[in-house]
């Protein structure tokens, strides 16, 4: 079955955008294939402004988010595996949702073992990697 966190992302997002919110994404910046612009994360994350004034060509599939943005008045091209995404959530008010971290899949080529017991016991997350903390808000 496909992962959920890629239509729940494009949910919320548009669901933040039409209450006149500001989206935000925390992205894992060690997750492989994440291509943000170096200096700007923090402990392994980063947060990134996706409004639709802040971001141009924004594309939102299964696999990936993809735009362009602006860092220090610098243009960058930014590409997110959708794994890569720990949250979205509004920053006026903090509603959205945190995801669990997924396992990073293997760089040997061999397939990745799905089980839980296997992907929790062989890659444990690392202390600096903490949850991130967003709070209900009513």
């Amino acid at each position: 079955m496909t992962s959920s966190r890629p239509y729940l992302v494009r949910a919320l997002y548009e669901w933040i955008v039409d209450n006149d919110c500001t989206p935000h994404l925390l992205v894992n910046v060690e997750h492989p294939s994440v291509r943000v612009p170096d200096g700007f994360a923090s402990d392994g994350q980063i947060v990134l402004n996706v409004a639709p004034s802040a971001v141009r060509h924004l594309q939102m599939d299964n696999q990936s988010i993809s735009f362009e943005g602006r860092f220090g008045g610098v243009p960058h091209s930014l590409h997110v595996p959708s794994a890569a995404v720990m949250a979205i959530y509004a920053r006026e008010n903090g509603q959205g949702m945190v995801f669990e971290i997924e396992p990073t899949p293997p760089d040997d080529g061999t397939p990745a073992d799905d089980s839980p017991a296997a992907s929790s016991e062989a890659s444990p997350r690392p202390a600096s990697a903490g949850r991130p903390s967003l709070k209900v808000v009513k």
